[in-house]
């Protein structure tokens, strides 16, 4: 792991999205035989874990550098929830 506390042989965050994308483009298209549309899904599924692991460990290092001490702390919402006016 790097000092990010991701694995530095590990392709990014983008690169494992863009894969996944084309896969699911490929899968979509209907023209795989099955055991290349099974090949493609197990990678898809492998991306996918890869992609929700990246962003659960962003969250982590989110939470820490915004968290704050004493009065005023900065309040953690889930993304999403927050009041937009």
């Amino acid at each position: 792991m790097n000092s990010s506390g991701f694995s530095a042989g590990a392709p990014d965050f983008e690169a494992s999205l863009e894969q996944l994308q084309r896969i699911v483009k490929n899968l979509e298209s209907g023209e795989m035989s099955l055991e290349d549309s099974l090949k493609n899904f197990e990678e898809g599924v492998r991306l996918t874990r890869a992609c929700q692991e990246y962003l659960s460990k962003a969250e982590q290092r989110i939470q820490v550098l915004t968290q704050g001490t004493g009065e005023g702390a900065p309040q953690l919402e889930p993304f999403g929830s927050g009041n937009r006016g």
